[in-house]
């Protein structure tokens, strides 16, 4: 059976852009396992998919803030030094670093296996690839998705050919909804809203979300509120409070990913900005409509089957801008100004039918 070592960190998008690449290699390989290295926040992603023994969580962006600590200090309970431990612990056919960044190839560093990664042309910090023993170039102009693909099959050394696209979690994932006591089983139809977002930017305006609401429930339909923080929570409050028909609305309890995707599972769609939680639902083969304002899902968007992108046709979207100082009709940003709640019905409608 060959063993193989995935560095791949984060974010969460990223993570999730991975699994396919497992799918892939254990249809045409048969016999292989897979070890992860992942973000602690991230952790239970990797676990979702059969291919996957063990997964080994870093702290990399906490570390960061205490790097003299991290790296230097001693003592048993020094995670950097266990880390290591864990990274050496096994050796490897493969070691693939499928993030293309400086901070993930210093990690092959301390494996030991064979290591494989993007080459400088093709990683997105080019001095990565002084890290790998085995580079491998991989077109740019192509979805992340397809890239991590082309990376495991060119480094595995099988053919993409006849291989569909399968994040290779969906199976499982509702097979445990399945046996849960906690199913829903309400007819009515339920929309999860992903109203939260990292970039202010890509945040889809407020009185949007509370108009579209409106429009869902007018229509019969029960709406999903998560949120991850404080402001997202607020915003689920306001979005509940303000809406007509707010028994329909349900502001969730903060929950994990493993909660939040059973809670996806059971949603007969997804709204969304752009967030990792939306390749999430496209993992799912969750019909998904993602709004993209400043960003565009041309490289980066949600992947899959079930998918609608609805993009501003805005003259100076996309623009990838964390900060924007156009407002127009009281939107900002004002790109956004094409993308109304209306729009976003349509799509929803054409799912719903």
């Amino acid at each position: 059976m060959k063993k193989v070592l995935i560095i791949k960190t984060s974010s969460l998008g990223d993570v999730i852009h991975t699994l396919p690449a497992l799918t892939d290699a254990q249809t045409a390989l048969g016999k292989i396992q897979f070890d992860w290295v992942v973000e602690e926040n991230f952790s239970e992603i990797p676990a979702w998919h059969p291919a996957v023994r063990k997964i080994i969580p870093v702290a990399l962006r906490r570390w960061r803030k205490q790097i003299f600590k991290t790296f230097f200090g001693g003592g048993k309970d020094n995670e950097w030094q266990h880390c290591k431990q864990q990274l050496k612990q096994d050796h490897y056919d493969y070691v693939i670093d499928a993030q293309g960044l400086l901070k993930s190839a210093f990690l092959t560093r301390f494996t030991r296996g064979e290591t494989y990664g993007l080459d400088k042309q093709s990683a997105r910090e080019p001095l990565a690839a002084r890290f790998y023993q085995h580079p491998q170039s991989i077109a740019k102009q192509q979805h992340a998705v397809e890239r991590v693909r082309q990376l495991f099959a060119q480094s595995l050394g099988y053919s993409l050919n006849d291989l569909p696209l399968d994040y290779g979690i969906k199976d499982g994932i509702q097979e445990d909804i399945k046996s849960s006591s906690e199913v829903n089983n309400n007819a009515s139809r339920s929309i999860l809203f992903l109203h939260g977002t990292t970039w202010d930017t890509k945040h889809w305006p407020q009185q949007y979300w509370l108009e579209l609401a409106e429009q869902v429930t007018a229509q019969g339909h029960n709406i999903l509120l998560p949120w991850g923080n404080e402001v997202e929570r607020q915003r689920a409050l306001n979005i509940k409070q303000q809406c007509k028909l707010a028994q329909q609305v349900a502001v969730l309890d903060k929950l994990n990913l493993n909660e939040l995707v059973q809670k996806m599972v059971t949603a007969d769609a997804v709204i969304a900005v752009d967030t990792g939680l939306a390749h999430l639902a496209a993992a799912l083969d969750k019909p998904t409509i993602a709004v993209y304002g400043p960003t565009s899902p041309g490289l980066t968007g949600t992947y899959g089957i079930n998918q609608v992108h609805l993009q501003a046709d805005y003259e100076c979207a996309p623009c990838f801008r964390k900060q924007c100082y156009k407002t127009k009709n009281n939107i900002n940003p004002e790109c956004y100004n094409d993308i109304k709640p209306e729009r976003v019905m349509t799509s929803l409608n054409t799912f719903l039918k």
